[in-house]
């Protein structure tokens, strides 16, 4: 006599069914969702990274450019009078100079005198107030006394501004004329912006 459990093989045949049960519709539409997202954000990063590859590099030049000129600029003459006026040599105050060096600080005195003038040139640190490149006859980023552009800066541009910085901290001993602030601004691609700021001290009438 063969008796058969009909309770038991239903039991089976529902296990089974739960054993081979795939994703649902919803399960597979989220899943699609957070996939497309984590790879567009992978996306994102890659192409930001690519596009600011050339960072550190712009960054660099840009920093070499800023100090270079600065540099030239600090190592000017800081005179009382500018340092082609006859009384250059010998005034102990500005009242002696018949020009002063600090008696225009957006341009060159006189301002006739160029960066790439050999005949002509800047010869005080207040000459440069308000000097940029390109400009004055340097197509780009030039050399002291040589207007012919360098070679792969095109990208670059530099401005200078200067002002007074005497009598105030820390600086709080000095007249207003005894100390000139430089800011330096590089800009250069990859929206690379370089600013360096320094002083230029008078130490004596004709130092």
């Amino acid at each position: 006599m063969i008796t058969m459990n009909h309770s038991n093989n239903k039991q089976s045949i529902s296990i089974n069914r739960k054993h081979h049960q795939g994703f649902s519709l919803v399960e597979l539409v989220v899943f699609i969702v957070i996939v497309t997202t984590a790879i567009a954000g992978v996306v994102g990063a890659l192409a930001w990274m690519s596009s600011h590859s050339a960072d550190p590099l712009a960054r660099k030049q840009a920093i070499a450019i800023a100090e270079s000129l600065m540099q030239e600029i600090q190592q000017m003459p800081f005179t009382l009078c500018d340092p082609d006026d006859p009384n250059a040599s010998t005034a102990t105050s500005a009242g002696n100079c018949t020009v002063s060096q600090s008696a225009n600080l957006n341009g060159p005195t006189p301002a006739s005198e160029s960066r790439y003038s050999a005949s002509d040139p800047f010869d005080n640190v207040a000459d440069y107030g308000g000097f940029t490149m390109p400009g004055g006859g340097c197509p780009s980023i030039c050399r002291i006394g040589n207007n012919a552009a360098i070679p792969g800066l095109d990208a670059y541009a530099a401005s200078v501004a200067i002002t007074q910085a005497g009598g105030t901290a820390p600086f709080t001993g000095m007249s207003t004329d005894a100390v000139l602030k430089i800011v330096v601004t590089v800009t250069g691609p990859a929206n690379t912006t370089i600013r360096l700021t320094g002083f230029r001290v008078r130490y004596a009438p004709r130092i």
